[in-house]
């Protein structure tokens, strides 16, 4: 079996690399500061205990990740385009949608798309960027309960559920439910392995030092710039403190490092990307560095709040404490900044300012974003936007046309002709973008409207083909031969150009919205647009037989006309028809 995906791609490649330092260099440094002290401790069933569970934690994390997406991804895409009107409610969107899909850097990239969009502005993503932070606190909440002994019980139910239910939801539902328990079972696993580190005096030391906030924070953001998960950071963490390893102080030093270092996924994410992802990027990396710069002089205090809001037994309730740490720096620096938005939006423009158009490119899509192929639900909403485009350049090929033809020039059919190759590129790129999508584990419903969309592109680059070959060649006929056409005939043209044209503006809108009002509009104009075909006919019956040669040719190319005009609006209901239920498109 081919596997998918890119084994060596930069996450999995940091990881490793993160796993080889850690397995390679702490032990030799701990074994070389213990030159008077013997230990009993095996380094290769610690080390495998270690990372086999930080390697089912990850995976852990991964499958609930992708569960959530499967279940709540396109919810929470309309949730977070609609609830984005001040920056308090974006925040508070952030925070819920970050929660729920567990990545604040999938929130990230869907802002991106907003702002792309123009559905929403820099200084409203701030908004969202801001709550997303406080949401990606939640799985450290999580891990803070100690149920680790009872976590194959939730692993067992979601396999079977995975693996057996024939509903996709519960199937999903299931993958939820076992990555939540390989997230806890790895938990576990982690700290039975560092169970002896307790009496291993060059690792007492070495975390003693993490107690001093700069060199905890470096560390922090170290290892989750490395893994790209800062809640394998806090987990650790969390781990360390429950074997009471690790200090309040020093573990909320490695949750404000992990802060930062999430930063790193949030960047490279948009590397490549549209100016509105490197700025959204900015503004994470801006957020997070000053909020930690802020509290560095308060680590004393935000512990006192923390242990003030989950008191208990010393040690005991270090795990809870660090997670509530972690929420609290994250909930009072969102309110802090909050009301400096549009700051933080203008500095990361003017850091990052407009880039000039690039010199030889034709045209290159604008919505299509590979980090949202994971997201199914949401990709597909992105491939409607680019086909919105693309719709819209066929579109204006046929809304351009009688204007060159009434003004009889060349030049302006030519550059309608050229406005093909931009469909073409689009197609290409929707294509491209639609076979990375059938890649992912997709519902029914989702191979559905792969399927649909794959239609719909294809045939609205028919439509401009339709255009480019055949309609804009028949308008240079009439212009080279010096055709005219009669006052009757030309109203009849005009008025069947409209209403094909708005039977196409109708298709598009129908798909870039999944608007079945507007692919009813399309059919609705059926009867008119073939009453007008058929009066257009029945004119040019009655005028050949009473024409010389020149009348004749004239009359073969209207008819002609009139037969690309019904082509292209056969199209455009073959686009419209994809939006509607079965029910509604029997005998259209």
């Amino acid at each position: 079996m081919m596997m998918k995906g890119n084994i060596f791609s930069p996450k999995k490649t940091a990881l490793f690399l993160g796993g080889l330092f850690l397995a390679f260099f702490l032990p030799v440094s701990f074994v070389q500061c213990a030159d008077t002290v013997t230990s009993s401790i095996d380094w290769v069933i610690l080390l495998m205990g270690l990372f086999g569970g930080l390697a089912l934690f990850l995976a852990g994390l991964d499958m609930l990740s992708e569960g959530l997406k499967k279940v709540a991804g396109k919810t929470l895409k309309t949730l977070l385009s609609k609830m984005t009107s001040n920056r308090f409610l974006g925040a508070a969107t952030g925070a819920f949608v970050t929660a729920v899909l567990n990545s604040s850097s999938v929130t990230t990239v869907l802002v991106v798309s907003f702002i792309t969009a123009g559905v929403m502005t820099m200084a409203q993503s701030v908004g969202v960027i801001m709550g997303a932070n406080i949401g990606s606190t939640m799985t450290a909440q999580l891990l803070a309960f100690n149920i680790s002994a009872y976590a194959l019980i939730p692993v067992a139910i979601g396999f079977f559920a995975t693996f057996t239910a024939k509903r996709e939801h519960v199937k999903h539902l299931g993958m939820m439910l076992m990555g939540l328990g390989l997230v806890f079972y790895g938990m576990g696993i982690m700290s039975d392995a560092m169970a002896p580190l307790r009496t291993y005096e060059p690792f007492m030391l070495f975390l003693e030092k993490m107690e001093r906030p700069l060199l905890g924070i470096l560390a922090g953001a170290l290892f989750t710039g490395l893994v790209q998960s800062s809640a394998a950071t806090v987990g650790i963490a969390i781990a360390l403190a429950t074997e009471g390893l690790l200090t309040l102080p020093a573990g909320i030093a490695l949750a404000l490092g992990a802060n930062i270092g999430t930063c790193a996924t949030a960047l490279l994410a948009s590397i490549g990307k549209p100016v509105e992802a490197i700025r959204a990027a900015i503004v994470h990396i801006l957020f997070n560095i000053i909020g930690v710069l802020v509290w560095l002089p308060f680590i004393g205090q935000l512990a006192g709040m923390a242990v003030a809001i989950s008191p208990g037994e010393a040690g005991l309730a270090i795990p809870r404490q660090i997670a509530n740490a972690n929420t609290l720096f994250n909930v009072i620096n969102t309110f802090l900044f909050i009301g400096f938005t549009h700051w933080f939006a203008r500095v990361a423009e003017k850091i990052y300012p407009d880039r000039p158009d690039k010199t030889g490119i034709i045209i290159e899509p604008k919505y299509l974003d590979d980090s949202l192929i994971s997201i199914p639900a949401v990709a597909f909403e992105q491939v409607r936007q680019e086909f919105g485009r693309m719709g819209q350049i066929a579109s204006t090929m046929l809304a351009d046309l009688p204007g060159a033809s009434r003004s009889k020039d060349q030049k302006q059919i030519d550059a309608i002709i050229n406005l093909d190759d931009k469909v073409d590129i689009l197609e290409a790129a929707i294509f491209a973008f639609l076979s990375k999508i059938r890649q992912q584990p997709l519902t029914e419903e989702e191979s559905k409207i792969h399927q649909d969309l794959m239609t719909a592109t294809i045939n609205i680059e028919s439509i401009a083909d339709i255009v480019e070959t055949e309609l804009s060649s028949l308008i240079k006929q009439f212009i080279d031969k010096e055709r005219e056409i009669g006052e009757n005939t030309r109203q009849i043209f005009v008025t069947l150009h409209h209403e094909v044209h708005q039977s196409i503006d109708s298709a598009v809108k129908s798909i870039r919205d999944n608007d079945q009002q507007a692919a009813t509009e399309v059919f609705n104009k059926k009867e008119k647009i073939s009453q007008l075909s058929e009066d257009l006919l029945a004119r040019k019956a009655k005028t050949i037989g009473r024409g010389g040669a020149i009348e004749l040719a004239t009359a073969r190319i209207e008819i002609s006309l009139v037969d690309k005009l019904l082509r292209a609006y056969s199209l455009a209901k073959r686009i419209a028809v994809v939006v509607l239920p079965p029910e509604v498109t029997k005998g259209v």
